[in-house]
């Protein structure tokens, strides 16, 4: 499994890069977003021809990664309605608590922040967001 070092610039677009390709090869026009640790926008790329939409799902999929440390798909088993946690993607500005968002580790385990990807298949999205993050 590999791990980011720190999130840097550079390794913001690596991320991205590697989610852009996976989704052009397979045929999809994705929105990618990157987060740090308190859920704040590093990097975003809209590719041609995603649906605008999709811009904000993105972001709020690694956003809800990055401040609860958990892929977003694991946080939506317990935020169905009736659950645990239904209301949590009320909270922080509005969070999505589906496939898409995957937390960022550094190689100590640390979690640097999340990618979240949409526009696709929920699992194309979980699929591409894993590649990106290294942990497919």
């Amino acid at each position: 499994m590999s791990r980011i070092s720190p999130l840097s610039d550079a390794a913001v677009w690596q991320i991205i890069e590697r989610a852009r390709a996976q989704a052009q090869q397979q045929g999809f026009a994705v929105c990618i977003g990157v987060v740090d640790d308190a859920g704040l926008l590093r990097g975003f790329l809209r590719m041609d021809d995603a649906v605008p939409g999709a811009i904000d799902v993105s972001i709020k999929k690694a956003r809800m990664a990055a401040l609860f440390r958990t892929d977003s798909a694991e946080i939506g088993a317990a935020a169905q309605p009736g659950g645990a946690i239904y209301t949590l993607e009320a909270t922080n500005g509005g969070l999505i608590s589906f496939g898409g968002g995957i937390v960022l580790r550094g190689g100590d385990e640390r979690p640097l922040g999340a990618v979240g990807v949409a526009g696709a298949t929920l699992a194309a999205d979980q699929s591409l967001a894993l590649h990106a993050a290294g942990r497919a």
